[in-house]
């Protein structure tokens, strides 16, 4: 009943904007207030969901009737004026077009899709499902047949607590006919248009949460219009009559002049102590790292662990010369003389300042006079007093407690044993071993350690050395397949020898820099092969310079976009998917597509190897210096889908080619800056790189919206919503809507003007910023793993 006059009066209000509203700006002005009003209340209402709750949100915005005549109202308008400026170009009606259609799926999965959730015991049968209305309570549908909880799996990766998948193995009852069938993550069952999604299940393991939804129309609708967005937008790179074609020919593009912005970036030092700490020698410690041990729910070698603990608790890997491994051993076998190093660190000022503490303390300046110094202040972190100070003790006290757990062992889970169908890694320090477990192992995993802190003692390296090996038998014969293979291995400890992060944002952001600097130079020169005034001889040693260059900066990008793939491989080696599943990952997947586009793009743009060299290494550096975990961890089960990857992969592209626009533009706004009494010479210039960041916006234009819709695909198949309204989301949409403003120059006839392009460019930037980290560290989410 809705639907129909909802479309009704979409059609309508076409018709009545063409007849009504003749004044061209008038139809323009309502076009563009509805499509601003949207972009507005989309941000604000992330913001809302922020502090009220997702539920509340969905409520009172994106659930509202008037959130959806907004979107009625933008379709309309957008479609009158289409018609009032008489489109004619059958690719660019079916790129909108799609949208529209895709709004229609969406008012039609809106008004008429049915959807629930099924609880459900090991066991038990249900013919209705349980549908939430918001706020106004919960009411039982009735399903046309009945559903069984058979079974329900709960896989784990091999040796750890991990989630690989969980999985329901149902019967669906229809009168006299009987079908088995699995539910399990990103494995969906259909049957008479309804869908079964695993959703979640009991803690016990003993239950299964499922999502049910019935919207075949809408699915459908949603689905065409998709097909039909990715279609057109890949043609719209393709057009020979297109904007984007027409770009690619623009003599302008070849005028584009380099100037960057300065990236100022300076290496990190460490303080450095006179007194050496007591620790183990570099070759007992290095055979102790190479042990495995069971750490963030995945088994790798303790040198992995060491080095994480050392970054955690230090901030470098490496502390007064010593390697990550000295510095674990060190406190596990020489914990008493560790108290006075002053290794561990305070990185935030005003914790700092109110405790009065240096960046560096010591175990025995937070326990003076026998007083844990953060105690009071950790007690009323926990009674609910979370602001930035106590938040500062919160994470000071996590990393005491990491350091107390490895001196008493808790942590160090490196003896396998294989109990009944699952591999389990126990500590030295455990207390209750599985009582099937016979004497001899458990004599062996409670004494070792003992026998190796009396050979510590005793400087007796070659009876650690003795003992280390035995420990490393027991460990390749108890950790049955839960052991990294020798690949996997090899992989890690090549991965932890190399900092990639480093060594390459240090060459791209230097090589960048150089590039720069010979540019300045030669504009400075009137470096130019085609001035007359030089002779032939000068000509040429000019052009054989400059070719040397050339030579020199692509040769490098070749070695640096090699050496960035070496270690996204080793990373898919060690984890076993694609390294995409984190922000550190993401960060070294933008910086690798930013080199892979300046390689491809360089011949006909040659001014796109310095862009390339100076972003990549601003990706990367943001990647080593912030606080982003580089942990290589098991994904979540919801995150095993190959169209993950996908989403991932071109969303990651069209991100690495927004960032080229916005160096663009923030080149074109210091050389319209530096360049105000040439007015002539700036306007040139902008007008170039106006042109070059257009035909870079482009292609981002067709990336970000293929890995926003992928990505909606990708959550219908998990969670049965193609679109829930996410923070990240809402954000990626928003982002779209704001960089397709410059592509509609009809529309908006000032965005032809380079000046006010490039500035709507640089601001434009700061969407796409919010997207990918305001969302993960202001918003949250169900992107938050992002």
């Amino acid at each position: 009943m809705y639907l129909p006059l909802n479309f009704l009066f979409f059609i309508q209000y076409i018709f009545y904007i063409n007849r009504y509203t003749s004044n061209t700006n008038q139809m323009k002005k309502i076009l563009v207030i509805s499509y601003i009003a949207i972009i507005s209340c989309m941000i604000i209402a992330t913001i809302i969901e922020n502090g009220h709750g997702s539920e509340y949100a969905s409520q009172y915005i994106y659930g509202s009737w008037w959130f959806s005549l907004l979107w009625a109202i933008l379709a309309a308008a957008g479609c009158a004026w289409i018609v009032k400026q008489k489109m004619r170009r059958w690719s660019l009606l079916l790129l909108h077009a799609s949208f529209i259609i895709i709004l229609i799926g969406a008012a039609i999965t809106h008004f008429t899709a049915k959807r629930g959730m099924i609880h459900l015991r090991i066991g038990e049968k249900t013919s209705e499902y349980i549908k939430s209305d918001g706020y106004h309570g919960m009411e039982n549908i009735e399903l046309p047949f009945t559903i069984g909880l058979d079974t329900f799996i709960v896989s784990y990766h091999e040796g750890t607590n991990a989630i690989a998948d969980f999985t329901s193995k149902l019967t669906i009852t229809d009168g006299n006919k009987k079908i088995e069938a699995a539910v399990s993550m990103n494995k969906i069952f259909t049957y008479r248009n309804y869908r079964l999604y695993q959703n979640s299940y009991d803690d016990d393991g003993g239950g299964s949460i499922l999502t049910i939804k019935s919207d075949p129309i809408g699915i459908a609708t949603t689905y065409a219009g998709y097909a039909l967005l990715f279609f057109t937008l890949v043609f719209m790179l393709i057009d020979p009559k297109g904007t984007f074609r027409h770009l690619l020919r623009n003599t302008q593009i070849k005028k584009a002049l380099l100037f960057v912005i300065i990236i100022i970036y300076s290496a990190l030092f460490k303080p450095t102590t006179t007194n050496a700490a007591q620790t183990l020698p570099r070759e007992q410690a290095a055979r102790f790292g190479r042990l495995n041990i069971l750490y963030n729910n995945r088994i790798c070698p303790i040198q992995t662990f060491a080095i994480d603990f050392a970054k955690k608790i230090y901030g470098h890997e490496k502390y007064n010369n010593l390697t990550p491994e000295q510095v674990v051993t060190g406190l596990i076998f020489y914990g008493n003389e560790w108290n006075d190093e002053k290794f561990i660190h305070i990185n935030k000022k005003a914790i700092r300042d109110r405790l009065n503490l240096p960046e560096y303390v010591s175990l025995n300046q937070l326990f003076a006079d026998g007083k844990y110094t953060l105690g009071p202040y950790f007690q009323e972190y926990i009674q609910g007093n979370n602001d930035k100070f106590h938040q500062q003790v919160a994470d000071l006290d996590e990393k005491l407690q990491l350091i107390m757990d490895l001196r008493r062992g808790t942590v160090l889970k490196i003896f396998p044993y294989f109990n009944e169908n699952s591999i389990v890694w126990y500590a030295p320090t455990e207390q209750k071993l599985p009582a099937e477990m016979d004497s001899t192992r458990q004599q062996f995993i409670k004494t070792s350690f003992n026998y190796l802190y009396q050979s510590v003692m005793e400087k007796d390296f070659a009876n650690v050395d003795n003992l280390l090996l035995k420990i490393r038998k027991h460990q390749q014969i108890n950790g049955g397949t839960s052991l990294p293979t020798p690949l996997q291995r090899k992989a890690e400890f090549t991965y932890n020898a190399i900092p990639f992060a480093k060594i390459l944002f240090m060459a791209c952001l230097t090589t960048g820099l150089l590039s720069l600097i010979y540019i300045i130079y030669r504009l400075s020169r009137n470096y130019d092969t085609d001035n007359k005034n030089e002779n032939t001889s000068s000509k040429s040693q000019k052009l054989s310079s400059h070719k040397f260059t050339s030579f020199v900066m692509i040769g490098i990008m070749v070695l640096s976009f090699a050496m960035l793939t070496w270690c996204e491989t080793l990373r898919w080696i060690i984890g076993g998917t694609i390294p995409m599943a984190n922000g550190y990952e993401t960060m070294l997947l933008v910086a690798w597509f930013i080199m892979l586009i300046s390689l491809i793009s360089y011949r006909r743009f040659p001014i796109i190897l310095t862009f390339g060299y100076l972003l990549s290494g601003f990706f990367l550096l943001v990647a080593h210096i912030s606080n982003m975990d580089p942990q290589i961890t098991h994904i979540m089960p919801v995150l095993s889908s190959p169209l993950l990857s996908i989403h991932v992969s071109i969303i990651m592209m069209s991100y690495a080619l927004l960032g080229i626009t916005f160096i663009c533009s923030i080149v074109a706004i210091i050389l319209y800056t530096l360049n105000r009494n040439k007015r002539q010479k700036a306007n040139e210039q902008i007008k170039a790189l106006a042109a070059l960041s257009r035909l870079f916006l482009y292609p981002s234009m067709t990336t970000l919206g293929l890995g926003i819709f992928i990505g909606a695909i990708w959550a219908n198949i998990s969670w049965g919503e193609y679109w829930s309204w996410d923070p990240k989301e809402t954000w990626a949409l928003i982002t779209f809507m704001i960089y397709a403003l410059p592509l509609h120059t009809t529309t908006l006839p000032h965005m032809k003007s380079p000046l006010v392009y490039h500035i709507f460019m640089i601001f434009a930037f700061l969407s796409l910023l919010m997207t990918y980290f305001g969302v993960n560290y202001l918003l949250g989410g169900m992107h938050s793993y992002a």
